[in-house]
């Protein structure tokens, strides 16, 4: 394993591949090779990942890098490390893959370009633009890097970059290199995308005026015109909106697309996507400026979760797990509202959620962090101050049946515990994964991003979830908390619940399995990106 943070790319090099016909010029060897194992041959291809700059995004495309070598391809990671002084999560999410990274991985952080915008520490809108603007002047190193390789560009046998870096796109083409997107969301998710443009006419009314009306998209449930991205909420004419939309077109600019979820949890949308002519309703109607575009091929490759729980385990045992293992099972409600700063409560909300724990009687295992306040940056979390949160004598009261941990749990190993009996969650989608695999149903409390429509899917077409509807007014009060853990561990219906998700975890486990729908899926992309005929394998 190489790990070359910082260092100039022209050091940089990708194993070289003699043999592949394809690549180089033909040439005498004597003696004649021996013949070839499959993997042996695919070792002699490299694939470059270029993830998104956050741990949701890094983690599952780090999964995916597990799975090409699992066939025998070398993988090389190029990253952007702008955001790794600000976001702990981040950070700590690469120097664990670097760490755990087998040979035939390879780390490269970009150099630093000139006139460097500042990391984005604020939220709303503007991150968008923050963030296309940054991976767009990053393509020349990028490029360069591409180009560092022997002989160049030809061992480079495909790029995958992150779905909100899809301006890096533009380099794998001018190089020749066969250009894959990979959404860590879902496919329901991508088949909203996907129909943006076209869904709303000129001249009619904004998302943000259209309010709680439903869309009717291909594919998905019937969608909130207020569940779209906050950006989409914008006025149309204005600069996010219009980035934006301009992103979701360039979906099609991809040789392919990948996606973090597996066939038989979103039938609907995956039969959808591969229609090609999801960009084009019926009537011909919609923004689409009557260009016509196809969908390129969509792999389902899912379930990318994070690491096993064992391997999770084996590090210091987290005193919430050793907790854990003196709870009845399936007894305890685990809350954990994701990974980085973005996902906290304010002080009211946090005594709300104490109160509704409390109340309902089951034993609760809680993760909590300091709510973010206006002038705090948002990727650097402050200490909470648990006695001042909470309500007074809520850790004496609870003491025994509930504990309270301070930023961060190992989701994944608490997930699977045999203690554990809901999952409380924000709905992004890795975590929505990770519960699916533990079989774990789940009371959804959407945040940000794309969670809102996350919990659509969740409640209304794979039914694993049942949603905290306060939310939508701004705090979810004590008595929803309590009423709503009391249904899913108490009532006929969180059994039936309870039922679905199980018969899900089992479909999850089949997936990658000989025989499975994402192991076919990943296969038919391997497949296709050895057949592009592209100018550099000509």
């Amino acid at each position: 394993m190489v790990l070359a943070f910082c260092q100039p790319i022209r050091n940089i090099s990708f194993p070289g591949r003699p043999g592949r016909r394809a690549y180089f010029p033909t040439t005498p060897i004597e003696p004649p090779p021996r013949k070839q194992s499959s993997k042996a041959i695919a070792m002699q291809k490299t694939i470059v990942l270029y993830p998104g700059l956050a741990v949701s995004h890094f983690v599952p495309m780090m999964q995916l890098a597990d799975a090409l070598l699992a066939q025998g391809y070398a993988v090389a990671v190029a990253l952007i490390d702008l955001t790794l002084d600000h976001d702990a999560a981040l950070a700590a999410a690469v120097r664990d893959a670097a760490a755990s990274a087998k040979p035939a991985v390879t780390f490269h952080t970009l150099p630093r370009i000139n006139n460097n915008p500042p990391a984005f520490t604020g939220g709303g809108v503007d991150f968008l633009l923050w963030y296309s603007e940054m991976v767009r002047r990053y393509n020349e190193h990028l490029r360069e890097f591409l180009l560092s390789s022997t002989p160049p560009p030809r061992s480079v046998h495909a790029v995958v970059v992150d779905a909100l870096s899809m301006e890096a796109l533009d380099v794998a083409k001018e190089l020749g290199v066969p250009g894959y997107t990979f959404y860590a969301t879902n496919a329901s998710a991508l088949a909203v995308f996907v129909q943006l443009h076209s869904i709303r006419a000129e001249n009619q009314p904004s998302f943000r005026e259209l309010g709680d009306t439903p869309l009717d998209f291909r594919g998905v449930p019937p969608m909130p015109a207020s569940h779209l991205f906050v950006e989409m909420l914008e006025h149309p004419e204005s600069e996010i909106y219009k980035a934006l939309m301009s992103m979701m077109r360039r979906n099609t600019n991809a040789d392919g697309i990948l996606v973090n979820t597996f066939a038989s949890l979103e039938a609907r949308a995956v039969e959808a996507l591969g229609d090609p002519q999801i960009l084009f309703p019926p009537g011909g109607g919609g923004g689409g400026g009557g260009e016509r575009r196809m969908m390129p091929p969509v792999y389902c490759v899912g379930p990318l979760a994070a690491a096993s729980a064992a391997a999770e385990a084996v590090q210091d045992k987290h005193e919430c797990l050793a907790w854990l293992d003196t709870q009845p099972e399936r007894s305890v409600v685990f809350l954990c509202f994701g990974s980085i700063g973005a996902a906290t409560h304010s002080e009211e909300q946090l005594r709300e959620i104490a109160v509704g724990l409390e109340r309902s009687g089951h034993r609760f295992l809680w993760v909590v962090r300091a709510p973010v306040l206006a002038d705090t940056a948002r990727l650097s979390p402050c200490e909470p101050d648990l006695d001042a949160l909470l309500p007074d004598g809520f850790a004496e009261r609870t003491r025994g049946r509930g504990l309270v941990v301070k930023h961060w749990v190992p989701q994944v190993a608490v997930l699977r515990h045999k203690a554990t009996g809901t999952f409380v969650t924000h709905c992004g989608w890795n975590s929505v994964l990770e519960g699916i695999a533990a079989g774990l149903p789940m009371l959804c409390w959407p945040m940000y991003a794309e969670q809102k429509m996350n919990k659509v899917f969740m409640v209304e077409e794979a039914r694993v979830g049942v949603e905290m509807v306060g939310w939508k007014q701004g705090t979810v009060k004590a008595e929803e908390v309590e009423a709503k853990v009391r249904l899913v561990m108490e009532s006929e219906d969180g059994e039936q619940l309870r039922a679905r998700v199980a018969a899900h975890r089992d479909a999850a486990e089949m997936a990658w399995k000989d025989g499975g729908s994402s192991r076919a899926a990943f296969a038919q992309f391997l497949s296709d990106v050895d057949n592009i005929e592209t100018p550099c394998r000509n």
